[in-house]
């Protein structure tokens, strides 16, 4: 069992490993969620079946992210949520883009060596390697959020972007 700081609060990964997604650390960054599901074929079913509307909340509370930035990043509107809220569930799709938020902002945090007011900041922060958009911008689509995963993968890297 490993412990570890996930943006800013102790976190408990359920599974011996490192509790944020190094490389090959399964899908660990999915406890930003509330999920203890690790392993891909477990995820993909929780995310088929749809996350419960508490995965939501989960996601708000431990990343610190405003509001209105995750609304934007996940692509859901506030509307949305309020009648997600009151099913208790979101759809498939909103569960996959909730996924992918939370897989970015752990990415970042561990960019940032755990610094979460760091990753936040450098998320909102218009990047050159993006031709002057936010990294959160880039990321509210899956071909954004590609390459927003490259570059931080370059960063980390040291590789000039």
């Amino acid at each position: 069992m490993t412990t570890t700081k996930v943006a800013g609060r102790i976190r408990d990964s359920g599974q011996a490993g490192p509790a944020l997604p190094g490389h090959g650390a399964g899908h660990s960054y999915v406890s930003l969620l509330g999920l203890r599901t690790f392993d891909t074929a477990g995820l993909l079913e929780r995310v088929h079946a749809g996350l419960p509307y508490r995965s939501w909340i989960q996601f708000l509370q431990n990343t610190r992210l405003p509001k209105a930035m995750a609304i934007h990043l996940v692509g859901i509107a506030p509307r949305t949520i309020a009648r997600r809220k009151q099913e208790g569930r979101l759809h498939p799709d909103e569960s996959d883009r909730l996924v992918r938020a939370a897989r970015i902002f752990s990415q970042a945090v561990a960019l940032f060596a755990g610094d979460d007011q760091a990753a936040r900041e450098w998320l909102s922060r218009p990047q050159g390697a993006l031709g002057g958009s936010t990294p959160v911008d880039y990321a509210a689509s899956e071909i954004g959020a590609r390459e927003v995963e490259n570059l931080i993968g370059r960063l980390e890297h040291g590789i000039p972007t």
